[in-house]
């Protein structure tokens, strides 16, 4: 059954995603948007966004063909415990990704899925009203972003090439579902030095090149994982690793090794 994109209202509960409420519309706005009235532990997917937006309103690209999914968590307790949901949210599509047989995928801090230099998924955790976040995941699977803005040949990647066999679309989500309540479970028991550890894997410790807000300053250094707290820890010539919270942080860009000799 299609629900209408103006008033969702749950078309299943998934089996493979055990508890959760799901709404699945064609097109939409933005599925944050969507999901935002929603109760803790519902979910939307969509065919299209027309709106979809990554950080510091980023437009996202989320054409026929790719999975476009929020989530609605908890988020009760002290505010600081959540602090660490989008790393949260970036492991458990991480592993999603693993259990199907994905290897040499990486978080980017603190919200991007990275097959080499090429992006297969982004997050977005939002925050409309008390104890609850929508935590916003779209990952390319057969999509093809660069056809509507050429300036993206190049820097995407796709599910279904990197698969021999890849999952089907819904096989997917309910599994990216079962695994955000795993990560979610980790937090809500305090268990943050479980979630920095279990995201160990998943990081790489390449130069970056980092635009800070509000002045647009820029630090070169390498990337040295995360804190407890879930900010970046930056290694400079400069002594001991720099600590800096995502609000802090306009841009991080990988460097080549041919990056690295620019101004």
């Amino acid at each position: 059954m299609r629900t209408n994109v103006d008033a969702p209202v749950p078309t299943s509960t998934s089996p493979l995603a055990e508890g959760w409420s799901l709404h699945e519309l064609d097109s939409v706005d933005s599925t944050n948007r969507r999901a935002a009235p929603l109760p803790a532990w519902s979910a939307v997917t969509a065919r299209t966004q027309t709106a979809g937006r990554g950080r510091h309103d980023r437009r996202w690209v989320s054409d026929t063909g790719g999975l476009w999914l929020s989530a609605v968590l908890p988020t009760t307790g002290e505010f600081e415990r959540w602090s660490l949901l989008p790393l949260a949210a970036g492991l458990g599509v991480c592993q999603a990704l693993t259990s199907f047989g994905l290897a040499g995928h990486r978080l980017r801090w603190p919200n991007d899925i990275m097959i080499g230099p090429t992006k297969l998924a982004g997050l977005l955790v939002e925050r409309f009203r008390p104890a609850t976040a929508v935590v916003g995941i779209g990952i390319n699977y057969d999509n093809r972003p660069e056809a509507d803005d050429p300036g993206l040949t190049g820097t995407v990647a796709r599910l279904t090439d990197l698969l021999h066999v890849a999952p089907a679309r819904h096989v997917l989500r309910d599994a990216v579902l079962t695994a955000l309540r795993h990560a979610h479970r980790l937090l809500a028991a305090d268990r943050a030095a479980d979630l920095v550890e279990q995201l160990s894997p998943y990081w790489r410790r390449l130069p970056v090149r980092v635009t800070l807000r509000p002045d647009g300053a820029q630090l070169d250094g390498h990337f040295a994982g995360v804190d407890p707290a879930g900010r970046l820890l930056l290694k400079t010539d400069h002594g001991s690793p720099r600590s800096l919270a995502p609000h802090e942080v306009e841009l991080l860009r990988e460097l080549s090794s041919t990056d690295t000799d620019r101004p």
